[in-house]
């Protein structure tokens, strides 16, 4: 297994993907959306930090994430996203994946993939890539047509701030890497 390295930058802007276990289509249901909503809000309250992007799909979610001055401790905070949406989620009658012997011993449950991938942004240009790439994952996996046709996806949030276009990333010429003005580093 390859070694992975962390990076933790103050004042960065992190990309994330966390995956269900086995893939399992939890978020299908709007119903887990709002546990996750919830689960979500819970762990800001408890430590602070800015969602700026978000889009959750049937069986994956992906980020982008800020962390307040002099935190860069991501992993404490997705770590209790993920456990306080487990509670709920099999609190609330959830199924979850068979699990190995390992992962019972470390009081794993088998609602998430164990990792979950991370880039920290590099600049404005990699941010507007992670954006597009976030907000287009709908299409991409032929979910929907156009990005805004996706309720669970913060295009609508980009949109109403004037940040995105109604319509972007499905004219012709809209490169879907565009925002209407400069973002990273705020």
């Amino acid at each position: 297994m390859p070694e992975y390295r962390r990076r933790f930058v103050h004042r960065a802007y992190y990309f994330f993907t966390r995956v269900t276990a086995g893939r399992m289509p939890i978020f299908k249901d709007p119903a887990n959306v709002k546990l996750l909503r919830l689960a979500t809000r819970e762990a800001m309250d408890h430590k602070p930090f800015r969602i700026i992007a978000s889009v959750v799909l049937p069986d994956h979610i992906h980020d982008i994430i800020r962390l307040p001055e002099g935190d860069t401790n991501y992993p404490q905070h997705l770590r209790r996203i993920k456990t306080n949406f487990t509670k709920a989620y099999l609190d609330a009658g959830g199924a979850e994946a068979a699990i190995t012997d390992a992962q019972s011993r470390d009081a794993r449950r088998g609602v998430w993939q164990p990792r979950y991938l991370e880039h920290t942004l590099r600049d404005e240009n990699d941010f507007r890539r992670h954006l597009a790439y976030l907000h287009m994952n709908p299409v991409r996996h032929g979910l929907v047509k156009r990005p805004e046709d996706w309720p669970a996806s913060s295009i609508h949030s980009w949109i109403r701030r004037g940040l995105l276009r109604p319509g972007w990333g499905t004219r012709h010429g809209d490169a879907p890497e565009e925002t209407d003005g400069g973002f990273f580093g705020d």
